[in-house]
Parts: structure tokens; C-alpha cells; sequence
């Protein structure tokens, strides 16, 4: 009598997993969690994600210790650890669910499957979310994408582990090299993770249209499931059919509620419609999607911009209020996540690949299959996406009205008057045109001219669009990654954009 091995890796559940319900099918099964030191040295990786990490691995564990077994962590390079397992007592398979990761995961599972392929053994891998491997025509994702999330959800009929009991306790250390752990973030673990969908459904959601542009009303308003499906604690499929669940059980007149669940299922959608993007080219992760974008803004990158904008001193307090935030809590909702962007690619003039990596290590729920694609998609280097351009000044005015949002994380600015909160350098002006008396002001003056670098980089973009040689291979990019008609989109807007803009956010 032999065993599967169910690799676990950004799939940290018991419920709905489709690799640990396949393989018990077969016998017993011993669960591993595998520390892999070059991926935590990766530079889209903090602390925060590792504890996070951890956290749910915990869960996990518990889960499986009142069943008889556990989670046994490793550490090494997976082909490594894979034949120190084999060797001591060989397995019959590999089990695990599919990761569109970063390219370190990438080639990783290349060599996996590689070390399989030596070994004999079989490796299963099982879909995670509605991200078809090996696509070859786009025009048939959406019927894939509605069959995953209409399937049966993976039960367990009865599970044996291979060692029963587990002697030792949960241990997991973090590298000493990483940093970050924002001390507001969400934690980790299944547990959790069902806390927070099941208050979403029923009762946060109802203010989730309308409610997820501001970052005032955006925590309470957003699903804030983004980290939990990131890491695979809730599955996608579970969370939708949930949704639709739900929504099948609310009265007809509870309108405003109906119009929120519908729009969160649309984005959902889109959750998954950009990580196949990525599935479909794991370049876009370190080069443009559109090649004829190349040398726009690489050899012109501004360090002293950059660490402006990390530093949150940028001058534009709504952009710097976003910036501490997100250092403080690991979130941040979609619109200011694309303004935050927006302004890198665009005033600040830098390009995307290490303000991505930047950012990639400050959001808890870094999924890379949507970052990479979002920040290019913002960045105007896609070539089939309008160029979309968020003025910081006009987004405080419009979703901080009171200044609420920017006082609460910049203290210096409780001081600064309503006329002048989103633009307090034009106080000290105002004031000596007054024949004021001189106030002593701490403000930081913003790095370039808003409107006249705006101007130049739209200018910039606008004219390599028009190059012919750009056009005509605009078609391949929406060959392989523009979404078809018919996606389940809503009709009606959400917030003054299309669901597609609302996209940019990288959260729902």
C-alpha cells in the first residue's frame, strides 16, 4: 500500500480542493507545504504575504490534527524536498492545484513536472480558478469560465493520512531578510475567510455599488475577499456560487442589495478574465504586452519620482494619504490603487515593472496574474485599453469631499484649511496676496508641475499609438487578450465607468 502527496501552494483550504478530495479517492494522503528560500529572495515578496501564509497554513493544520494528520512544512527547493520525501518513502502521484504565479513559480513547476516525468510518477494538477491552461482561443473562455463555476464543488468522502498524528508542532519562521508586515492587515485562514464573505453577503454588499470608489466607504463596501482568494483559503467557485445563491433568495424589492451582489459576480469574472492573461503570456509579468510600447519610458525613470511616491511625499496629499494607508494596512480600494498608478505612469513618467514590484510587496492580496496586466493596463502599454489618466487633486475632491480620508492618514494636514487641503502649497501664496500675517507651514510641494507633466506624458503615449507599425499589431494583442462579447458584465454603470474600468482597482 503506497500514498498521494497533495503539494499545497497558494491553495491553503480543506473545502472544495480539488487535488486533496482526488486524491484521497486513491488512499491515503500526506499534505506538504513546501518554504522555498529563492521564492521568499523574489522581489514582489514582504513579510505580510509570509505571515499571511503562515497564518492559514495554521488553519490548516488544526483542521487536519482533529482528523488524525497535519500539514508537514519543508523547506528547499521543491525538486529537492520532492526527492527527499521519494527516497525515504516513495509516493504514487503528485497532487496539486494549477498556480498562474510570478515566473519564479513558473519555472519552478517546470522543473517539477521534469522531476515527475524522471521519477514516472503521474502530477495531477486541478484548475483554481476559471484560468484555462493551454487556451487556444479566447472566444471559448467564458463558456469555460461559467462551466467551472457551475461544477460541483470537490467533497471529501473520508480522508486518511499516510502518518497518523503528528508529533511536532506548527512551526514556521520567516526569513530573516523580509520586511513589511502592516500592523492593520487582514489575517489569514479559512476561518476567516468565511467570516468575512458570509457579513459581505449579507449585509456589507448592500452598499457595494456606490460604496468601493471612495476610500472612506471602500473597507466596509468592498468584499475584502481579495487576499483570501489570492491564497486560495475560499475558492472561487465556492464564493460564486454563494453569491449566486444568495441571490437567488433576496426578495425582489431589496433592489439595492440584488444590484450589488449582480456587480460583484461581474467582477469576479474579470478576476479571472486578467490572470488568464498571464496564463496565456507569463511575459507580460517583465515585458510590455504590446512590444511597440518598448522604450517609452524605460531610460527615462526618475529615482528621486519614485521614492517620492514610496516615501508618501509625492506633494498631492490624496496620493500620499493612499500611499500610507496601503503601508499601514496591506489594502487599499480599486480606485485609489489606480490612481496610485496612474500617477507613476503618467506625472511621475516611471515605468511600470518596479513600481509593480513596489507595489506587489505592499498589497497583501498580490495576485500577479492581475497586477502585471493591470499595471500595464494603466500604464498604456497594452495598446488596446484608452488611455486612463486619474487626476489626484479631482479624485480627492471627489471621493474625500470633506478631507476626511486625507486627514485621517497625514496628520500635518488636520492643520490645512478646507481651501487649500487638496492643494496646500497654493496657501502660502494665498495668504501673502492677502497681506496675511506668515503662517508657519510644513508642506511639501509636489514634484513636478500636475498639469504640464500630464500633458507631456499623455502626449508621449498619444503619439506612439498613432505610429502605424503600433496599429497594425494592436490585432494580435486582442487576438490573445481581449475579452469576447457576451462576458457577464452589467449594463448599467458602476460609479460613472464601464465594469471594465472599474477593473484598473485590482480588488473587488
Amino acid at each position: 500500500m503506497t500514498y498521494s502527496l497533495v503539494w499545497f501552494k497558494r491553495d491553503l483550504r480543506w473545502q472544495d480542493h480539488a487535488a486533496l478530495a482526488q486524491a484521497s479517492q486513491k488512499g491515503p494522503v500526506r499534505c506538504i507545504y513546501v518554504i522555498e528560500p529563492n521564492f521568499w529572495l523574489q522581489p514582489d515578496c514582504a513579510l505580510q504575504h509570509f505571515e499571511f501564509v503562515r497564518e492559514s497554513l495554521q488553519a490548516l493544520d488544526t483542521h487536519f490534527r482533529k482528523l488524525g494528520g497535519c500539514i508537514e512544512i519543508h523547506t528547499g527547493e521543491v525538486t529537492d524536498v520532492l526527492e527527499r520525501i521519494w527516497r525515504t518513502e516513495p509516493f504514487a502521484g503528485v497532487y496539486s492545484h494549477e498556480e498562474t504565479g510570478n515566473g519564479f513559480t513558473y519555472r519552478r513547476d517546470l522543473q517539477v513536472a521534469a522531476w515527475c516525468k524522471s521519477k514516472d510518477l503521474v502530477w495531477k494538477e486541478f484548475a483554481q480558478f476559471g484560468v484555462v491552461r493551454r487556451l487556444k482561443d479566447r472566444s471559448a473562455w467564458q463558456g469555460e469560465w461559467e462551466r467551472h463555476m457551475a461544477s460541483p464543488r470537490q467533497t471529501i468522502e473520508s480522508l486518511t493520512f499516510w502518518h497518523q498524528g503528528c508529533p511536532q508542532p506548527f512551526s514556521m519562521t520567516a526569513p530573516a531578510h523580509l520586511q513589511h508586515d502592516p500592523r492593520l492587515r487582514q489575517r489569514g485562514g479559512r476561518p476567516q475567510a468565511l467570516k468575512t464573505l458570509h457579513n459581505f453577503l449579507n449585509a456589507r454588499s448592500i452598499g457595494y455599488r456606490g460604496g468601493i470608489s471612495s476610500p472612506l466607504s471602500a473597507p466596509n463596501a468592498c468584499s475584502r475577499l481579495s487576499a483570501y482568494l489570492a491564497y486560495g483559503c475560499i475558492s472561487m467557485r465556492e464564493v460564486v456560487q454563494e453569491t449566486r445563491a444568495h441571490l437567488a433568495q433576496l426578495p425582489a424589492q431589496a433592489s439595492r442589495h440584488r444590484a450589488g451582489l449582480t456587480a460583484f459576480v461581474s467582477r469576479l469574472y474579470w478576476h479571472c478574465h486578467f490572470i488568464q492573461k498571464l496564463e496565456s503570456e507569463p511575459a507580460i509579468e517583465i515585458r510590455n504586452m504590446h512590444r511597440g510600447y518598448d522604450d517609452l519610458r524605460e531610460h527615462a525613470f526618475n529615482p528621486m519620482y519614485f521614492e517620492a511616491l514610496k516615501e508618501a511625499r509625492t506633494g498631492w496629499p490624496m496620493v500620499d494619504a493612499s500611499v500610507t494607508m496601503l503601508k499601514e494596512t496591506g489594502w487599499l480600494n480599486f480606485r485609489m490603487r489606480a490612481m496610485l498608478v496612474s500617477v507613476a505612469a503618467y506625472p511621475l513618467w516611471l515605468h511600470w515593472r518596479p513600481v509593480g514590484e513596489w507595489l506587489a510587496t505592499q498589497f497583501l492580496d498580490y495576485e500577479p496574474g492581475i497586477h502585471w496586466s493591470q499595471m500595464q493596463m494603466q500604464s498604456g502599454t497594452t495598446g488596446i485599453n484608452l488611455t486612463r489618466v486619474y487626476n489626484p487633486i479631482k479624485q480627492a475632491q471627489d471621493h474625500d469631499p470633506k478631507g476626511i480620508f486625507v486627514r485621517r492618514w497625514l496628520p500635518a494636514m488636520r492643520t490645512i484649511a478646507d481651501p487649500w487641503l487638496f492643494e496646500p502649497w497654493k496657501m502660502r501664496l494665498d495668504l501673502m496676496h492677502a497681506n496675511a500675517a506668515p503662517t508657519p507651514l510644513n508642506i511639501t510641494e509636489p514634484v513636478v508641475d500636475l498639469a504640464l507633466a500630464t500633458r507631456e506624458a499623455k502626449e508621449k503615449v498619444h503619439a506612439r499609438r498613432k505610429n502605424d507599425d503600433v496599429r497594425i499589431a494592436n490585432k494580435a494583442v486582442i487576438d490573445k487578450h481581449a475579452s469576447r462579447r457576451g462576458s457577464p458584465r452589467p449594463k448599467k454603470k458602476l460609479s460613472g465607468e464601464s465594469i471594465a474600468s472599474e477593473q484598473l482597482g485590482f480588488d473587488f
